[in-house]
This record gives C-alpha cells, sequence and structure tokens, in this order.
C-alpha cells in the first residue's frame, strides 16, 4: 500500500479560504470599533475631569470671593468711622475711645476676610490699576515731584485678594509745562 503524504503547499478548498477573509475581517471590524470605543472612552475621561477641576475651581472662587458684596457694603461704614475718629478730638473721651475700639474690630474683621487697604503714600507712582486720579494739581511750593505721582490720597482703596473692590482716590502731580518748548525734547523751538 502506498501512502499518501499531504502536499503542504496544497491549496485550501474555496469555501475555507472565505472563511478565513471572513474571519479577518470581523477582526479588523472589532478591532476598529474597540478602538473608537477607547477613543470615546478617553475622551468622556478627560470631560469629565475637566469639569471636576471647573467645578473646584468655582467653589474656591466662591469661597474667597464669597464676602465681596458684604465687604463693598462695609467700606463706607469704615470710612465714616475714619472719619468721625479724625473729627472726634474734642469729642468725650469715652465717644472717641469707643470709636477707635469699634475701627479696630472692623480692621481685624477685614483682616480675617482678607480684605486690604490700598493707601499709597505721597510721592508714590500712580497706578491706573489700584488708584483713580480725581485731580491733577500742581506741587506744592518748593516740592519737587515726579509728573503723574501721588500728591494726597482722598479716599483709601480696598482690595479683596488681588481684586480691587474699590481704587484709593488721588490726586497726582501734574506734569510740568514748557511753554513754547517741544514736549518731546523739552528744547524751544523758537529761534532767531
Amino acid at each position: 500500500m502506498s501512502e499518501t503524504k499531504p502536499q503542504p503547499d496544497s491549496p485550501a478548498p474555496a469555501g475555507e479560504r472565505s472563511t478565513e477573509k471572513s474571519l479577518e475581517g470581523l477582526l479588523a471590524d472589532t478591532q476598529a470599533r474597540l478602538e473608537q470605543q477607547r477613543e470615546a472612552w478617553m475622551r468622556a475621561v478627560a470631560d469629565a475631569d475637566n469639569a471636576r477641576k471647573r467645578a473646584r475651581a468655582d467653589v474656591e472662587a466662591a469661597h474667597k470671593f464669597g464676602a465681596e458684596r458684604l465687604a463693598e457694603s462695609l467700606l463706607p461704614v469704615m470710612d465714616s468711622l475714619e472719619a468721625a475718629l479724625a473729627t472726634a478730638k474734642e469729642a468725650p473721651p469715652t465717644l472717641r475711645d469707643g470709636i477707635e475700639i469699634t475701627v479696630k474690630q472692623l480692621q481685624a474683621a477685614f483682616q480675617r476676610a482678607n480684605l486690604s487697604e490700598i493707601a499709597p503714600a505721597a510721592g508714590e507712582r500712580f497706578d491706573p490699576h489700584r488708584h483713580q486720579a480725581m485731580a491733577a494739581v500742581e506741587p506744592p511750593p518748593g516740592e519737587m515731584r515726579e509728573p503723574n505721582s501721588i500728591v494726597a490720597v482722598m479716599l483709601k482703596g480696598y482690595s479683596l485678594y488681588d481684586r480691587v473692590l474699590r481704587p484709593a482716590l488721588v490726586t497726582i502731580a501734574k506734569p510740568l509745562e514748557n511753554k513754547g518748548g517741544s514736549p518731546i525734547s523739552g528744547s524751544t523751538t523758537e529761534s532767531n
């Protein structure tokens, strides 16, 4: 008897080839869908993480600036108390002491709420982000002031953390006038 050996390179029957191709196609389709679902899942995770971060930032801002309206409404009270204290030199000592204690208590409450004064010193450079110029004046005689430097503070300003609630109301020094001269060079443009 003769044995027949299978041929290693013999072509597979037509039915088996179509099954292999359809299985490979199904596998490729399944892998493509799997990749799409993985990308969609990654986007959903990233969106949820971003929403969580935004919510956390909103809560922090609400805690940080939640007292803003209350602080703004208390600023005129502090102004009035400080004005009363400044004019209470002839008032009875008990009244003056009561006003001083009230001002100190309100200042302590402002400090606990991170509400700080904006009280620039005379000669300090004008900062439009923290100060509001109410007038430009000539410097007092004998004093040399830089142009746009603060001459006097009319009303203190306040900030809550880094946000300005009320700018300091100030008067600033006028720039020196150069009569008949060039505003750029400072020299006169008249010639003989």
